[in-house]
């Protein structure tokens, strides 16, 4: 059955509901440059990165409780941001890593590269430049690549080891190749905050 014909539309935030609404609005400042547009006290905030009203909305209430099986229950696994080069990416990824912010997972994915942090109530935030600089050119890669459709979580990398590799001259194609080859592999092992069995 196909859908019917239909506008498009453009995914403009998401809300979070937290508990911590000082360290959550410190932390999406720090790691995505958010800025609150409007805040209601302790009860809800407005942030945006851009041109946007808002990118990000927080919801508050001393009702809420932590999940502490959160990563056992279905829901969402992480929401993402993509930089426009892997320039951008790999110097946050150095500017958190400088202060004190570390992703828990780096993959290349084939179609992107990627670094997956986690926010003070657990959510996980993607971090991603398109390796192919067009969407049209990653999207076909995707719907005809072997590679892709054999394994589609791709290949864990070490962010310090990529950072190395740029600084040396490496560019976006050559990083990706090796970094999708096992060249960059990390020592330690991959936390997809996911139940694997």
């Amino acid at each position: 059955m196909s859908a019917p014909s239909a506008p498009s539309p453009i995914l403009h935030h998401v809300n979070l509901k937290t508990r911590r609404m000082d360290e959550v609005i410190e932390w999406y400042g720090a790691v995505l440059g958010m800025q609150v547009v409007h805040r209601a006290g302790d009860a809800a905030a407005w942030l945006t990165n851009d041109g946007a009203n808002h990118r990000l909305a927080l919801l508050s209430n001393p009702a809420l409780t932590d999940d502490e099986d959160k990563l056992l229950r279905t829901g969402m696994h992480h929401f993402a941001f993509e930089y426009a080069s892997v320039d951008d990416l790999l110097d946050t990824y150095v500017r958190l890593r400088d202060a004190g912010i570390r992703p828990h997972a780096a993959l290349d994915h084939g179609m992107t590269t990627s670094l997956y942090y986690v926010d003070p109530d657990g959510n996980s935030v993607e971090l991603q430049v398109d390796n192919f600089g067009s969407w049209a050119d990653s999207s076909e890669w995707m719907r005809t690549s072997p590679q892709f459709a054999a394994d589609p979580i791709g290949t864990p990398f070490d962010p310090e080891l990529m950072v190395e590799a740029r600084d040396a001259g490496a560019g976006l194609a050559e990083l990706h190749a090796r970094a999708y080859a096992g060249e960059l592999r990390p020592d330690a092992p991959l936390d997809l905050r996911f139940p694997l069995a």
